[in-house]
């Protein structure tokens, strides 16, 4: 365990953080380059607003890359960095732990209500 006084997960936690980061990070390793449009679609409820500014945070982050092509109307594509794949290994634990801390949920409401 590292020193609470030499820590750094609250530096990791500053780009992670937030419900649309890591969905959007699982979307590009998952599938790969994706356009803006692509991104949008696969997860309903983002708005347009909330959607660029958490790229533009990735990307200021080097987790991911923009690539925007002149061209009209113009297309842009949002790709995972090398760097962002090393995130990869934190989201799957964060997401196995997350299915364990529901079922642990979902075990002590059934204890309580029998």
């Amino acid at each position: 365990m590292k020193n609470p006084d030499e820590c750094l997960v609250e530096d990791a936690l500053g780009i992670l953080v937030g419900k649309w980061k890591p969905i959007i990070l699982l979307h590009l390793l998952q599938k790969g380059t994706l356009r803006f449009s692509e991104l949008k679609h696969s997860m309903p409820g983002i708005t347009q607003k909330m959607l660029t500014k958490q790229l533009r945070e990735l990307e200021d982050e080097d987790i991911i890359s923009r690539i925007v092509y002149p061209q009209v109307p113009p297309k842009v594509e949002y790709s995972i960095t090398e760097y962002g794949k090393g995130l990869e290994p934190i989201l799957e634990a964060m997401h196995e732990w997350g299915k364990k801390h529901t079922l642990h949920k979902m075990e002590k409401d059934n204890k309580k209500s029998s």
